[in-house]
């Protein structure tokens, strides 16, 4: 279809000329726009096809930027996007050096507040608000928030304050069942039964909260939009408005497979369909090797439960779901809540297996200590996404586990350099251990394709290091997957017999035994770790040598001490100087 009218829209204001009767058409131009572009250049495809309306209807009745909108996780945002003056640069969007996939203040005025993590949004629009009021300023503040979202204690302690509050806030709850998996939970029942028209108003739980409730209604429907909008312009104090919609809204397959569309990949524009990528004897994905490698576990532990917060498919807990459903749990959009479940499992002798992407364990820190490892409770935290996850870029890395978790009495931290050690370490824990254990592993596939031996699992030793090759002059140490880029990095050098390559899987408890002989022998060591050098794995090893009294020449090699963009893993870690090129050339230095 040939686009007329979304060419002629650079900003809000360029939207707001339009008569309403325009806006449908309009709405079909931007779905078929982002339609077009994440088939080519991917990203997140059915939120955003889902709110192209809601989009449309915000900054058509708004007057933003001066109103201030936030979108709420930001996956829904592209629309926000392309109609905020970064149409013409939407196809570098997730790509390095281009603009994020998720709304971030230096990038644009319309982006009133960085997101990525879920359920901040009536918060920060709460404080907008507040401090629009001291300013004396008369500003609309509204927040987009899903169904997923805001079953997340953070959503409620927003609404908790705001209900007591004369603050200009709209609450938008975008209601399509689903957020990356379908929503779960009595608020998701709770949230149908009120769409079907089961829920008497006088039981209304937001209007009992001192919210003006109003709906729901078609998130599609453009004109009842548009006046339901400017209807509640004129309302003061606290909003909720609720609306239902499509995820994937336009396109049939990602209406009909909305799990799969989320994030689809390259796809056909047209007819929809995914570009299959064989993976015949290709490496298995660290995701699979974990819920595969549990399943296996649990069949012979009827102890063994996991747990994960609102990632089944992205964790592979779906395996463990799918095989021993009364002992697999995905407790929503609730990080803190999962791990407290965790140890109190943990509490009563069962083997818990809390299953938490790495970026999102830093929205549970206190529940890590206080709950699990204060009461030296052995939950097993398995930590994926680990490292540098590529193109949902700063708020998506997992590269702080290392330096939050290693400064936490009684906890064990441990990296696999391969598929193997994952299986063996997610073995030997649950045999039992006497503390609580860290386990990160990466994003993406491995490198072994024959992985699969569920038989032959081999206990590890806690606390003890490998040492991968032998070397007379300098010690390369790494951690976790990193071992590959080292490896690779040695074959490359011509004196690679010069070159010793230590494996520290543990980095807490570091085995001190083998830093002391490697500490006497090697002048020049180097760390590498795919998680920031502040504090993490080679600050644990200065840390050690400097209690030590030894004065060898330690090189840190991982990620600096900034926030790393959005690109690909490769782009990113020739950015952070710890692919195969930069490891090589900085061993030739030193040789």
């Amino acid at each position: 279809m040939k686009s007329t009218l979304l060419k002629s829209i650079n900003n809000p204001t360029d939207l707001r000329k339009l008569d309403v009767s325009q806006l449908p058409e309009l709405a079909k131009e931007l779905r078929d726009f982002i339609i077009d572009i994440v088939s080519v250049k991917e990203g997140h495809l059915g939120a955003s096809l889902g709110v192209v309306e809601l989009t449309i209807a915000l900054h058509y009745v708004f007057d933003t930027p001066n109103d201030l909108l936030v979108w709420d996780v930001g996956h829904q945002a592209y629309g926000h996007k392309i109609l905020t003056e970064r149409r013409t640069k939407f196809d570098t969007n997730r790509q390095l050096g281009g603009i994020s996939g998720f709304p971030k203040r230096s990038e644009s005025v319309y982006d009133t507040f960085g997101v990525g993590h879920s359920s901040t949004s009536i918060s920060a629009a709460l404080g907008m608000a507040i401090a629009s009021q001291l300013k004396g300023e008369n500003k609309h503040h509204i927040a987009v928030i899903g169904d997923a979202s805001i079953a997340s204690g953070m959503a409620f302690e927003g609404l908790n304050h705001a209900g007591v509050t004369d603050s200009n806030l709209l609450v938008i709850l975008n209601d399509n069942a689903i957020g990356i998996d379908p929503s779960v939970g009595a608020l998701k029942n709770y949230l149908t039964a009120v769409k079907e028209g089961k829920n008497p108003k006088q039981n209304n739980m937001i209007k009992s909260l001192n919210f003006d409730y109003s709906g729901p209604i078609d998130g599609h429907d453009l004109p009842t939009l548009i006046k339901e909008l400017e209807r509640l312009k004129k309302v003061k104090g606290p909003k909720f408005l609720h609306i239902i919609t499509t995820k994937g809204k336009g396109l049939l397959q990602a209406e009909e497979d909305q799990v799969k569309y989320h994030a689809p990949g390259k796809f056909d524009a047209t007819t929809g369909e995914i570009h299959k990528k064989s993976e015949e004897n290709l490496p298995p994905k660290y995701q699979d090797v974990f819920g595969l490698t549990l399943v296996e576990l649990a069949k012979n532990n009827p102890k063994i439960i996991g747990i994960t917060p609102a990632m089944p498919s992205g964790s592979s807990m779906k395996f463990m779901m799918e095989s021993f459903p009364e002992r697999a749990f995905d407790v929503g959009i609730a990080e803190q809540h999962a791990v407290t479940l965790a140890a109190g499992m943990a509490t009563q002798g069962m083997v818990v297996f809390c299953n938490i992407y790495s970026t999102f364990l830093q929205r549970a820190y206190d529940q890590v200590i206080h709950d699990v490892a204060l009461q030296n409770l052995p939950v097993i935290f398995c930590l994926d996404r680990a490292g540098l996850v590529g193109e949902d870029g700063a708020t998506h890395h997992g590269v702080f586990d290392i330096a939050y978790l290693r400064c936490i009495p009684k906890m064990i931290l441990y990296a696999p350099k391969d598929e193997i050690d994952l299986q063996n370490i997610l073995y030997t824990a649950s045999l039992g251990l006497k503390h609580p254990i860290a386990i990160r592993y990466p994003r993406g596939r491995g490198k072994n394709a024959d992985w699969k031996t569920p038989t032959n699992f081999q206990k590890i030793e806690i606390g003890k290091a490998h040492k991968l090759k032998k070397g007379k002059k300098i010690a390369i140490l790494s951690t976790g997957t990193m071992a590959h880029n080292v490896s690779l990095a040695i074959q490359e050098v011509d004196d690679s017999d010069k070159i010793a390559h230590y494996d520290f899987g543990f980095v807490k408890p570091l085995d001190e035994k083998v830093l002391h002989k490697i500490c006497n022998k090697f002048a020049s060591i180097i760390t590498v770790e795919d998680g920031v050098i502040t504090g993490g794995f080679g600050s644990a090893v200065l840390e050690f040598a400097a209690k030590n009294d030894y004065v060898n020449e330690i090189f840190l090699c991982g990620i600096p001490d900034k926030f790393i963009e959005h690109g690909t893993v490769d782009e990113l870690q020739q950015l952070c100087n710890i692919d195969v090129d930069a490891l090589k050339i900085l061993l030739l230095d030193l040789l």
